[in-house]
């Protein structure tokens, strides 16, 4: 079973580096313990039961509680499965930073590496352009790259 914890908002991942070790030493049945990235403020720990969960996380120093009512198998796969961004990156295209230091600027795609998930880019309208390699999901198509003509 998937138990919901609710641990110090930002210390998601001492509060799991903690209850793991602790659960090396336990011999509690405790089996997996998730942070999940956008879940500021929650953990989620896979136990046998609602029981041994409780009893594992009593007296832990980043952990305010555990939500009652425990999560199906269903609920996490939709919490872990891989969300892709497919977009169609393509030498040549201009794109424009919708996160991330560069967020708001535009640059032309230099190189795309698929496997990797990244862009290197060449920011425009700078003093001086240099290479900024980056992933894939921080921009977005704004204009496609002028395919030349054939005939």
């Amino acid at each position: 079973m998937y138990f919901v914890i609710k641990v110090v908002s930002g210390q998601e991942r001492i509060a799991a580096t903690v209850l793991q070790s602790k659960s090396t030493k336990s011999d509690l049945p405790i089996y997996s313990i998730m942070v999940i990235e956008g879940m500021r403020g929650y953990i989620i720990i896979e136990a046998e039961d609602e029981l041994s969960c409780r009893q594992f996380i009593t007296k832990e120093h980043n952990v305010k509680g555990m939500l009652s009512k425990p999560l199906s198998e269903d609920d996490i796969n939709k919490l872990v499965e891989v969300k892709t961004f497919a977009q169609d990156i393509e030498k040549g295209d201009t794109v424009e930073f919708s996160t991330g230091p560069f967020k708001g600027y535009k640059a032309k795609v230099l190189k795309v590496d698929e496997l990797k998930d990244d862009i290197t880019v060449e920011l425009m309208d700078v003093v001086v352009p240099i290479p900024i390699t980056t992933k894939m999901s921080t921009a977005k198509v704004i204009q496609k790259a002028e395919k030349p003509a054939s005939g």
